[in-house]
């Protein structure tokens, strides 16, 4: 038997954040915590929400105590500050920090037996669904609006970990690319290739079928179009990198990923490396090393990337020809091409243990020892 979770509803296309207010008043909504991080305040991005909730007469508080790679500290200053708040719904703002930090507070709202935080890691079983939560996303990549998963940095261990739980879901996405439009190009770049991998690790993990398949091939094929526009700006680009990022999300918050994601996790954790980052400096190298668990997939990988003359290849040529139109996208939009300023010898042990302990692990279509991961880190540098 196979689940899928989706949103309740999701609002798609440029002046969606309108709709904001439609679905305040349709469910009886009074007060919203909104999260969004220091600089979507500061740069007048979170104002644009903020302005419909206004126009229409709405009260909110705001919380911006958010970070990069949100901690366990974060999301315990979150909680207090909901319950002061008086506020009964959330409205996150931001890309995957807001939105983590969101349903972190969320769940723990409604189930305050979790108030460590560290005890939400893993496929939890909690009781009650989270506070109501509204995700209007400005990144187009983690596609946290859409899915039943959320990371957390525990900076005591030096670890982040990953939390699924079908209760985290918004309630509702809204899915505007002018709220995506002053993204820079290297935050543009890095996002869009971690909502790549999502595609890609979600069409050729252990828990894959054909209806996740569809999204995954759906969204390599919109972002491979779409991503260098984005890159450059082009509301063409921010469009359909808003759109793909989220099809993608639809795929894998009900199927899994991979070690790409096992093995960036630590980088972020260890380092405050940009989970797009990292995720698109390990992504082809991962690839490689998968290739041989995934029958005929990469040839559909290589036809949504545009490759031409798929189906006159062999095998080996496809699976190269996947890779290459990965890497190809890498370059194009400016993404390193390796590990060297980012990971040091010494931790490579403990990075591939880390590794091995994460949550995505399991999923990848290739099982691979702690040996196999120290190898992949050690070609990266």
């Amino acid at each position: 038997m196979n689940r899928f979770i989706l949103n309740e509803t999701s609002y798609h296309g440029a002046g969606a954040i309108t709709a904001i207010a439609d679905e305040v008043k349709k469910r009886g909504f009074k007060k919203a915590f909104v999260c969004s991080d220091p600089d979507l305040v500061k740069f007048h991005v979170t104002d644009k929400v903020l302005k419909v909730l206004e126009n229409a007469g709405y009260a909110y508080e705001l919380y911006s105590d958010i970070k990069p790679n949100p901690t366990i500290e974060n999301v315990q200053t979150g909680v207090k500050a909901f319950r002061k708040s008086g506020a009964d719904y959330i409205i996150a703002i931001g890309g995957g920090s807001s939105m983590d930090t969101a349903k972190a507070i969320g769940i723990i709202i409604a189930n305050p037996e979790h108030e460590d935080v560290r005890s939400l890691e893993g496929a939890v079983d909690t009781k009650k669904p989270s506070v109501p939560i509204i995700a209007v996303p400005t990144t187009a990549g983690t596609a946290a609006e859409v899915t039943i998963n959320y990371v957390i940095t525990d900076v005591e261990k030096n670890r982040k970990f990953v939390c699924v739980d079908p209760h985290d879901i918004p309630v509702v996405a809204v899915i505007d690319p002018e709220m995506m439009a002053t993204m820079p190009k290297g935050l543009t770049a890095a996002t869009g290739m971690d909502a790549l991998t999502h595609a890609i690790e979600g069409y050729i993990t252990k828990g894959a079928w054909e209806l996740s398949d569809m999204f995954h091939l759906k969204a390599i094929e919109i972002i491979a179009k779409s991503l260098r526009g984005a890159v450059a700006n082009t509301p063409e680009g921010r469009e359909g990198m808003a759109l793909g990022q989220y099809v993608a999300g639809m795929g894998f918050s009900n199927v899994g990923l991979g070690i790409v994601h096992s093995m960036a996790h630590p980088l972020g954790a260890l380092y405050d490396t940009p989970h797009g980052v990292a995720n698109a400096i390990i992504l082809p190298t991962v690839m490689e090393y998968n290739a041989e668990a995934t029958g005929e997939k990469y040839r559909e990988i290589a036809r949504a990337m545009g490759v031409k003359g798929v189906d006159e290849m062999t095998q080996e040529q496809y699976r190269k020809a996947a890779i290459d139109a990965v890497k190809q996208l890498s370059r194009d939009v400016g993404i390193p091409a390796d590990l060297k300023n980012i990971v040091k010898a010494e931790d490579i042990d403990f990075l591939a243990q880390s590794a091995m302990d994460d949550a995505c692990r399991p999923g990848n279509p290739k099982d691979p020892t702690k040996e196999d991961i120290i190898a992949l880190y050690k070609s990266l540098l």
